[in-house]
């Protein structure tokens, strides 16, 4: 498939981790780039750091990580960095051990805690999982405080974003221009964290130490340049509650565009972009000027920007890009695609709705990231240019399914697992996703659906600025909490759309002046989904109680099944056409 497919597969989603387009993309690179050739490490991340979200260790299930302060000086003739991180836990449980993970690429040169060094024999890193023991085990509520200083060379991204690490690439202009994009991979590539969505730190302070002639926009919200003088200058930076795989470096030779936004909810906070000082200035200004249309989309449509205390922030990267809270990735250099808006700026700000504030509690329901986030690209679409606009992004979404796995398997999956198309859902998770939440919408209606989508990013159907914070959700709790506004029982629908790799076979038989309708399900239960047909022009709802409908239609009438295309189905047509290489 070509990146250009790829694009129209998705309609807007992210293309973050999908190895269908990974072999692809590897030549792409944004307008402005120019990217030196990366050069392989001597030794490559082990297995398990290339992991994330694995099981997490009885000791990392015992603390609770309170806060991450990491001092990282880039390096980029070395292409190395050199750290600091102070770890802050607080026992939940008796503990005698503390347990982080980092990658092996990187040398630990000291290891602390609470101040008191470490001997080298009584920690360990094998494999990346680093093992500290602790002079005194921490009682239920006591704290600890672990220092780790390490350098090296991190790795280097063979195909970021989708295969990821450090971008070290060269701006136009000649400095350094880099970047990190580790979400297939985790946090532990550069810092050492608890690689599991589950262990998020409540606070990550961020010292970034950079070339003076460099700029390093990073998550959060920004305390403050230190030039010291030497040539060497340190950016501050504060985030709550980030994503771990979200923290990132972005280091070149930028020009910052800001304004303050005003938010329909009464609350105004920073906007930022900050691109190449070689970019042309109109095409920069353009796309910042996307931006505040952006928000009040997505505050009208889901809530309240869920980082308003800091900021919305974007940077200009040499990869494509992705969901970094507070500072996305955008590298689609400026591209026009005839809709009206960036389509990779308008995906990976929906990221700050669906996986930031709202992260799954595992990669399973991954779908609530990239199936609700790719939905809100039709949405825009008819936000800005109505509903023919809307109804062709879902066509283009439509024809990309794959349906070889169900969207969501009930099982506890890797990220791995999941984003790869030949052992989990892959795109589907971005545009089967897209497609069953518009199904889901035209069945319960705007009200229903819309409350439902807000509670489940919020935890409340009427947040406000300042008065939630991140949260984790679930398929099971989004269908708890669509039965509740919608009054009504769907976990037919769950299980008929995201639970089976087939699509709803809605077969049809025509006799004696009738038309008889039934649904077929991947694993046969019942599929009550009503239909509209439209007989000579006039439309009738068919209620399909128990999966069987029928409806009087003459045998000169014209039957129309669907006419507004409400409702996700098995079309043998299309599945034709992609057997004929449809969309390769």
């Amino acid at each position: 498939m070509s990146l250009i497919a790829c694009r129209a597969a998705l309609m807007g989603a992210s293309l973050v981790a999908l190895a269908a387009c990974a072999t692809t993309a590897a030549s792409v690179e944004p307008a402005a780039a120019q990217t030196e050739p990366a050069q392989a490490p001597v030794r490559e991340s082990t297995a398990f750091t290339l992991g994330t979200d694995q099981p997490r260790a009885p000791e990392q299930l015992a603390v609770t990580f309170d806060k991450a302060d990491l001092s990282i000086r880039v390096l980029p003739d070395e292409k190395a960095i050199d750290a600091v991180a102070l770890l802050d836990f607080t026992a939940t449980a008796p503990v005698d051990r503390l347990v982080v993970e980092l990658d092996t690429l990187l040398t630990v040169s000291e290891v602390a805690v609470d101040g008191v060094p470490v001997p080298a024999d009584r920690w360990s890193n094998p494999e990346g999982r680093m093992t500290v023991e602790l002079a005194e085990p921490l009682a239920i509520g006591e704290t600890a405080q672990l220092r780790i200083a390490y350098a090296g060379q991190p790795r280097v991204a063979p195909n970021a974003p989708w295969d990821g690490g450090f971008v070290w690439s060269t701006a136009p202009s000649g400095e350094p221009w880099i970047a990190t994009a580790v979400q297939p991979e985790g946090c532990d590539i550069f810092w050492p964290c608890i690689d599991h969505p589950l262990a998020e730190p409540g606070r990550v302070d961020l010292h970034i130490t950079v070339p003076s002639n460099l700029s390093a926009p990073s998550n959060g919200e920004f305390l403050g340049a230190v030039d010291h003088g030497d040539g060497w200058t340190t950016w501050n930076w504060s985030a709550a509650h980030p994503n771990t795989y979200a923290i990132a470096l972005n280091i070149g030779p930028y020009a910052e565009i800001a304004d303050t936004y005003e938010s329909r909810f009464g609350n105004r906070y920073p906007i930022q972009y900050w691109h190449l000082k070689s970019d042309d200035p109109a095409k920069a200004r353009a796309l910042f000027d996307e931006i505040a249309p952006m928000l009040d989309f997505y505050e009208a449509t889901v809530g309240p920007y869920p980082f308003g205390d800091e900021k919305m922030g974007v940077v200009e990267t040499p990869h494509l890009g992705m969901e970094h809270q507070t500072i996305n990735a955008y590298g689609n250099g400026y591209k026009l695609d005839g809709r009206g808006f960036d389509w990779l700026l308008h995906h990976e700000l929906s990221h700050e709705w669906f996986g930031n504030q709202l992260t799954n509690r595992n990669a399973d329901d991954m779908w609530l990231h990239e199936g609700l986030g790719s939905y809100m690209q039709p949405l825009y679409d008819r936000w800005l240019n109505g509903e023919r606009f809307m109804e062709a992004s879902l066509l283009d979404q439509r024809r990309g399914l794959i349906n070889k796995f169900p969207v969501v398997s009930g099982e506890e999956k890797s990220e791995d697992e999941v984003y790869q198309g030949d052992t989990g859902p892959g795109l589907d998770i971005y545009n089967k996703g897209s497609q069953i939440a518009h199904s889901l919408r035209m069945l319960i209606g705007d009200e229903a659906f819309f409350r439902s989508v807000t509670r489940l990013v919020y935890g409340t159907a009427t947040p406000r600025p300042g008065e939630f914070r991140p949260r984790y959700g679930t398929t099971d709790e989004f269908l708890a909490i669509v039965n509740e506004e919608s009054g009504r029982d769907l976990t037919w629908f769950f299980q008929g759309y995201l639970y089976q790799a087939a699509l709803p076979d809605l077969r049809q038989t025509r006799t004696n002046g009738e038309l008889a309708l039934e649904w077929v399900t991947g694993d046969g239960g019942v599929f009550p989904m009503p239909v509209e047909v439209e007989v000579d022009g006039e439309r009738h709802v068919v209620p399909m109680t128990g999966g069987r409908g029928r409806i009087a239609a003459p045998a000169s009438a014209h039957v129309l099944i669907d006419p507004d295309n409400k409702v996700l189905r098995r079309l043998e047509f299309i599945e034709a056409w992609k057997a004929a290489g449809g969309g390769d």
